[in-house]
């Protein structure tokens, strides 16, 4: 009697519809969240094949979660449409004075728009152009206007205690080079030293060298290193100590540095003496008046370039500059986040898009406040898809095992090159969200987020779950889906 009750249950189960039944991941997704010891409850999972009527895979989905920086692909796809791929960012150059023979007789006032990769190199072919039309001599101050955006406190707060992290850096209309110092380690065999060059050399950064040169095998480089940081608005000091291993290479690292202001001064006075100009002014904050004279525009890289550096990279910084340009642009100037919020869910509604669990504050993922649910991600992807701008979209998507924050990943050869993926990384979340096309050629939406403290060993599930979902034969629809 026992065997038949068994066998009754069972037939009973298997005539349950998939929405009656316990919800539970593939077996080869299930064992590896086991090996990583994250319960299936702290983590959404949404598979859906484009074009199909219904997901294929939906557990957890409809959980309110932290999608760290996944959520990259809801600004960036937003700024894509409202801004269209050949959108640009201008800075420009204004006189304020009289301006003869080379020389002018007041300040030079800098306005930002809020251009995300005003790089060093950028930076350079503008002052480059303000030399080639015949200014030499600056004989009163460098005047910042970043009157574009309008940011309060918490804003400019970072996410750890760690502000000289270049994802900590701020929002800033008139942002220059990210704010940062690339510190390159140079081992020299001959010397038996390990050089340490700072670019750009700023005058109000100073660099103490006590790194050691050792001969032992390389590991991970940074593990022999000791590092002193001391920063201020107005002067920094990095102290590094250790020892570095001559079998690592060159190796480098960025840092964030002194104060907006300080930064623009220091980076301005270096450049502006390397082309052969002359300024010996301060720096200070203002804005381009009326009787201001335009001397030069630079144009940054278009929309559709900048997409790609920040999903390809997940730069937190260049996110937030486009999340706060589309409140800009929607609402007029000055930006704040609260326009931005509003740009993007009236966008999201005209689509028919509604994500009631959706939280934004920043665009970038760089939060502990932003939530999303695997399954509005899923939608978010599905149109995207149906968009005339999916190209763009899909081509600034790490490629597994080809690029961006993807190509140290995925074990399975058959999913290399096959997987668009944007990942997400913070203290207790691991999420990847984007397309595969499975071996029959089917375009398949995958997300994934957890939300736990063993987030950190997610990496495996993220690899079972592409590799389930390439590898299926399309009969085993899992329990869950609806």
């Amino acid at each position: 009697m026992r065997l038949v009750f068994i066998f009754l249950t069972a037939c009973f189960t298997a005539l349950l519809p998939a929405a009656a039944r316990p919800a539970a991941p593939p077996e080869p997704v299930a064992r590896a969240l086991a090996r990583a010891g994250i319960p299936h409850q702290a983590a959404a999972f949404y598979v859906h094949e484009v074009g199909a009527p219904r997901p294929l895979l939906a557990i957890g989905a409809n959980r309110s979660l932290n999608p760290a920086s996944t959520i990259k692909l809801l600004t960036t796809y937003a700024a894509l449409e409202l801004l269209g791929p050949a959108y640009a960012w201008p800075t420009e150059a204004y006189a304020a004075g009289t301006l003869a023979q080379g020389a002018l007789a007041g300040d030079l006032i800098l306005k930002g728009y809020g251009d995300p990769k005003l790089t060093l190199e950028n930076f350079w072919l503008l002052l480059r152009e303000l030399r080639a039309r015949g200014l030499r001599e600056i004989r009163g101050d460098l005047v910042l206007d970043r009157s574009h955006f309008a940011l309060g406190a918490a804003e400019a707060t970072g996410i750890d205690d760690k502000p000289m992290r270049p994802y900590n850096t701020a929002p800033d209309a008139l942002l220059l080079n990210f704010k940062s110092v690339r510190v390159q380690f140079i081992p020299d065999p001959v010397a038996r030293a390990v050089r340490i060059i700072a670019e750009p050399d700023l005058p109000q950064v100073r660099i103490l060298n006590n790194v050691v040169l050792d001969g032992a095998r390389c590991g991970y480089w940074e593990a022999g290193l000791q590092y002193d940081l001391r920063d201020s608005p107005a002067a920094a000091r990095l102290r590094f100590a250790g020892r570095l291993a001559a079998a690592c290479g060159e190796r480098e690292r960025y840092f964030s540095v002194l104060g907006p202001s300080e930064y623009a001064h220091g980076l301005f006075r270096v450049l502006w003496h390397e082309l052969g100009g002359t300024f010996s002014g301060g720096v200070r904050e203002g804005e381009a008046g009326p009787d201001a004279r335009l001397l030069s525009t630079w144009r940054s890289q278009t929309l559709a370039e900048t997409v790609r550096d920040i999903n390809k990279f997940s730069n937190n910084v260049m996110a937030r500059q486009l999340f706060l340009t589309l409140g800009a642009e929607a609402e007029g100037a000055p930006a704040t986040t609260e326009k931005s919020v509003r740009a993007i869910r009236r966008w999201l509604e005209e689509k028919g898009l509604v994500f009631p669990e959706l939280v934004l504050e920043n665009g970038a993922g760089l939060s502990r406040m932003e939530r999303l649910s695997a399954r509005s991600l899923g939608r978010l992807l599905l149109a995207a898809y149906r968009s005339p701008l999916m190209p763009e979209l899909i081509a600034s998507l790490p490629l597994a095992a080809a690029d961006g924050t993807m190509k140290k990943r995925v074990k399975n050869d058959a999913v290399a090159g096959r997987a668009h993926m944007k990942t997400g990384t913070l203290d207790g979340v691991r999420a990847m969200a984007g397309y595969l096309l499975d071996a029959r050629g089917r375009r398949m939406v995958v997300v994934f987020i957890v939300n736990h403290q063993n987030a950190h060993h997610a990496h495996p599930v993220e690899d079972a779950l592409l590799d389930w979902v390439y590898r299926r034969d399309g009969a085993d629809c899992c329990r869950g889906a609806r």
